[in-house]
């Protein structure tokens, strides 16, 4: 049939469309070579004219299975697999006089951390804490956002000043409590700007010994805990805010409270379900220090009416 339509075409005075043979067993030059054999074909025939090829029940088929061939995955050897970057450990050393001397001498270890530097996954610059040694709350963050980085200090940006108003409405000051984060460098990303991610569990467990020696320097009567992701790396939990919080925890011996993080209210802003919720954990932290609580400061988003 292809023989008569060339001729008709001749006949009809139309151009040729010259029609390649096809390879001997195409079926089994398909399925048993790679593609690169199939294109290199192709092109040939392309080279000397042709612009179609005739594909007979067999080559189809040949076709069909290649195509499935090609879209099943192919297992990689364990050993061809990237390997991750070891963990490296160590232990943070608290050593000096007192407590300004002893957090002096954690930020100087963090400086060039081992365990974070050896990720490879964290941007250079180190954010240590801020706040009170002596201070009867601890506050802990997952890890320094693009603000933070800048500053070289924590909760300086919009969730800084959320946390500086909660604080307020506590009756304390930024300065009466000590702030710090699990990660002490802010989490990297490709061609990074003033975008942030959370860390990852490898850079929690990496940065978890100097949290845990500040923890032992500072010696709170209680600790806070921002968010899912550093209940996660510093308490062990999981699951969400909402299981997590309204209960207390217990780290290194302390209780501990996990809350929703400053940013999280950022963004439900509208939501006053989310508020009372945090303040609910404020307040409860008040009454196990023994702080006074107003009416006025028991009534805070609650619904009116």
């Amino acid at each position: 049939m292809g023989s008569e339509r060339r001729r008709q075409g001749r006949k009809e005075g139309k151009s040729e469309a010259v029609v390649a043979s096809p390879p001997p067993r195409l079926y089994e030059w398909v399925v048993t070579r790679s593609v690169d054999s199939l294109i290199d074909f192709l092109q040939a025939e392309q080279a000397r004219g042709r612009s179609h090829v005739f594909l007979d029940e067999s080559a189809r088929e040949g076709l069909r299975e290649l195509y499935i061939r090609m879209r099943k995955p192919v297992a990689v050897p364990a050993a061809e697999a990237p390997a991750a970057a070891p963990l490296v450990k160590q232990d943070a050393v608290v050593s000096g006089s007192g407590k300004s001397e002893q957090l002096a001498g954690l930020r100087k270890q963090a400086e060039s951390w081992a365990p974070a530097r050896a990720l490879g996954t964290l941007r250079e610059k180190m954010v240590f804490a801020t706040g009170n040694p002596d201070a009867e709350i601890m506050l802990v963050g997952e890890a320094p956002g693009y603000n933070e980085e800048k500053e070289g200090e924590p909760f300086v940006g919009p969730a800084g000043q959320k946390l500086n108003d909660i604080l307020k409405a506590m009756g304390l000051r930024r300065e009466d409590v000590y702030i710090s984060n699990l990660v002490k460098f802010r989490p990297s990303l490709p061609k990074q700007t003033t975008n942030n991610r959370k860390p990852s569990p490898e850079e929690m467990t990496a940065c978890l010994p100097l949290v845990i020696a500040e923890i032992s320097v500072v010696q709170p009567k209680l600790i806070i805990a921002l968010g899912g992701t550093t209940a996660e790396g510093l308490l062990g939990l999981e699951g969400t805010v909402g299981s997590m919080r309204g209960k207390w925890h217990e780290l290194s011996g302390l209780p501990a409270r996990v809350t929703y993080h400053p940013s999280y209210l950022l963004q439900n802003s509208g939501s006053n379900d989310v508020k009372r919720a945090l303040w609910e954990d404020m307040l409860a932290t008040m009454e196990k220090l023994g702080m006074p609580i107003s009416e006025k400061q028991r009534g805070f988003f609650l619904p009116k009416g």
